[in-house]
């Protein structure tokens, strides 16, 4: 899908099982392909991804995992070699807006008691 590969690096894509692949991050889209198989890939178009959220610890220096959600098909969850430099590169495609960081354990701690009953 993509013209021009901006960043490919190994990654690991958490579906049922762990697929062991490459990530692709091109002018057009985000791609994953699986290494053993070929024909088992994905291919997200920068338009139809809604958010990337990016699981941060430790300040910044600890980023072991990170999801896009799209506008259709849900969520999809990914580790890369060097997560850092994926997110840099996918925040040329998409708005900085639209970049997150999950909530940690004390923020969803406190969400959970800090939310009105209905």
């Amino acid at each position: 899908m993509n013209k021009t590969v901006d960043l490919a690096v190994s990654g690991t894509w958490f579906r049922a099982m762990t697929i062991y692949g490459k990530v692709m991050i091109g002018d057009e889209a985000f791609e994953f392909y699986n290494e053993k198989n070929v024909e088992d890939y994905i291919q997200i178009p920068w338009d139809q991804i809604t958010y990337v959220v990016a699981d941060v610890h430790f300040k910044g220096k600890y980023i072991p995992r990170f999801e896009i959600r799209t506008k259709k098909d849900g969520k999809f969850i990914f580790i890369t070699k060097d997560p850092k430099k994926t997110l840099r590169a996918i925040r040329k495609y998409v708005p900085a807006d639209h970049m997150r960081q999950a909530l940690g354990v004390w923020d969803t701690i406190k969400l959970f008691f800090t939310r009105k009953k209905k």
